[in-house]
């Protein structure tokens, strides 16, 4: 399987996220830029999980219907051609991170798959099922990590 190079110019690879992009802060999404999805993609999915959320992994974003030949998006924009679902704050869109105060820093995981068709959901849609879609179609992936603490 091909690999997605994926970054951000607000921070690196398992480096801290500053507080702009926090549930408590700004609360708008990091700009991400990334290269190398295959030519025949018929649509990206970006989603950002924190796997050492309290009760599980914990959904901050989930986009889906990303354009196969973007090439990035702007902090607090929507990729191109992207619908954004219902993250695990109950909301559209961004939630950025917000771990229990005293927690040891949790790993927010950026992840951008490249599928070979378009993804098919349900209404409404929870993170597994759209793991389920992406396992299936995935041709390529990209994963960046940033790390937050309050």
């Amino acid at each position: 399987m091909a690999d997605i190079d994926l970054k951000s110019n607000a921070f690196s690879d398992h480096a801290f996220i500053t507080r702009r992009y926090a549930y408590e802060g700004e609360n708008v999404s990091p700009p991400l830029t990334w290269s190398g999805a295959p030519d025949d993609a018929s649509e990206l999915v970006l989603m950002c999980e924190d796997p050492d959320a309290p009760s599980g992994t914990f959904a901050h974003w989930i986009v889906v219907g990303i354009d196969p030949h973007s090439d990035g998006v702007d902090a607090g924009q929507v990729p191109a051609g992207g619908t954004e679902l219902v993250n695990s704050f109950g909301e559209h869109g961004w939630g950025g991170p917000h771990p229990p105060p005293g927690d040891e820093a949790h790993r927010y995981f950026f992840r951008l798959y490249a599928l070979s068709e378009p993804c098919v959901l349900p209404d409404a849609p929870s993170a597994d099922q759209v793991h389920q879609v992406v396992e299936k179609q995935q041709l390529a992936s990209g994963t960046l990590v940033g790390l937050y603490q309050r």
